[in-house]
C-alpha cells in the first residue's frame, strides 16, 4: 500500500513492511486517535480490500493465543458438516448461523443441532475430519510461530473435543478445549456432556491460563467469527474479530476480513521472515 498519511490530516509516521505487498507497519511518534485513523484510512482505501488496525505499541507481542475453531483456525463449522451425513444440512446450518450472530442462546442451541444427529454411526466423525474439514490459511504459521516465541497457545471451541483434538495436533496448539459427544454402541446419543462449554467457558479459560501462567491480560490476544467468541474477545488484551459476524466485528478490537490468520502476527509486528512455517 502506498499512501501519504498526512494527506488525510494525520502526521507522516515511521514505516515499516512486515510482508512486500502483504503488510505494512506505520508507527506514529506521537498519540493518535485508534478509531479515527481507522475511520479516515477506510474512507481513504474505498473498496480496496485491505484490512485496517489501529493499536497501541505496549505488549503488542503477545504471551497467550487463545483461539476459536469452527469459522476461524478452521474453514468449516463441523456440526453443520456432520449434519451433511444425517440428511438435515439445511436445519442445522441456519440454527448454527442464528446462534453465531447471537439471536439463540448458544447452550440451547448446540442441544438442539446434536439431538438431531442421534443416530449418527461414530465412524462419521472421522470421515468429517479426513475428508470436509481444512485448515484455514495462515493458520499453522501463526500457531507455530507464537509457540516458538514462547507463548502459551490454546484452542476453545464450543464444538467438539473429537476435532479440536486434531485440529490441535495439525496446528500445534498446546491446549485444546471442547464439548465432548456421547457416543454409545458405535452412535451418536445425541446428547453432549455437561456442562454445555459456550461464551461463558471461553472467556474462563482465558482467565484461567493467564492466571496459571502469570500472564497479565494485557499479553493475551484471542481471536474467534461468532457470538460465542464476544465475551473472550472482550477480555483479551487484544480481541481480533476474523471474518466474523457483524455483530462480533463491530465489538472486537480489530477485524480482518481480506487477509488470513498470518494478519494476526501481523499485528504483533511479526516480519514474513520470522514466520515458523509457510503455507
Amino acid at each position: 500500500m502506498s499512501c501519504h498519511l498526512d494527506h488525510i490530516g494525520f502526521p507522516t509516521p515511521r514505516r515499516r513492511s512486515l510482508a512486500k505487498g502483504v503488510s505494512e507497519d506505520f508507527l506514529f511518534e506521537t498519540s493518535v486517535d485508534a478509531q479515527e485513523f481507522c475511520n479516515e484510512m477506510k474512507d481513504f482505501l474505498g473498496e480496496k480490500p485491505i484490512d485496517v488496525v489501529a493499536q497501541g505499541t505496549d505488549h503488542r507481542r503477545k504471551r497467550i493465543l487463545i483461539a476459536d475453531m469452527d469459522s476461524t483456525i478452521i474453514e468449516q463449522e463441523c456440526i453443520d458438516e456432520l449434519a451433511e451425513f444425517a440428511g438435515k444440512r439445511a436445519e442445522i446450518s441456519a440454527i448454527t448461523e442464528r446462534a453465531m450472530r447471537g439471536e439463540l442462546d448458544f447452550e440451547a442451541a448446540l442441544k438442539e443441532r446434536v439431538a438431531m444427529l442421534k443416530g449418527l454411526p461414530e465412524k462419521v466423525l472421522q470421515e468429517t475430519f479426513e475428508t470436509r474439514i481444512t485448515l484455514t490459511p495462515g493458520a499453522r504459521a501463526l500457531v507455530q510461530t507464537m509457540n516458538r516465541a514462547g507463548a502459551v497457545t490454546a484452542l476453545v471451541s464450543g464444538g467438539f473435543t473429537f476435532f479440536t483434538s486434531r485440529v490441535a495436533a495439525a496446528c500445534g496448539f498446546q491446549i485444546h478445549q471442547a464439548n465432548e459427544l456421547i457416543v454409545e454402541n458405535g452412535v451418536l446419543t445425541g446428547e453432549v456432556h455437561e456442562p454445555v462449554l459456550g461464551r461463558a467457558a471461553k472467556q474462563e479459560a482465558l482467565t484461567r491460563i493467564a492466571a496459571e501462567h502469570d500472564i497479565a491480560l494485557a499479553e493475551t490476544l484471542a481471536v474467534g467469527d461468532g457470538a460465542n467468541d464476544l465475551a473472550m474477545l472482550e477480555k483479551a488484551g487484544l480481541g481480533v474479530a476474523f471474518r466474523a459476524k457483524p455483530a462480533v466485528a463491530k465489538a472486537a478490537d480489530a477485524s480482518i476480513l481480506h487477509g488470513d490468520l498470518t494478519a494476526l502476527l501481523f499485528l504483533q509486528g511479526y516480519a514474513d521472515s520470522e514466520f515458523t512455517s509457510a503455507e
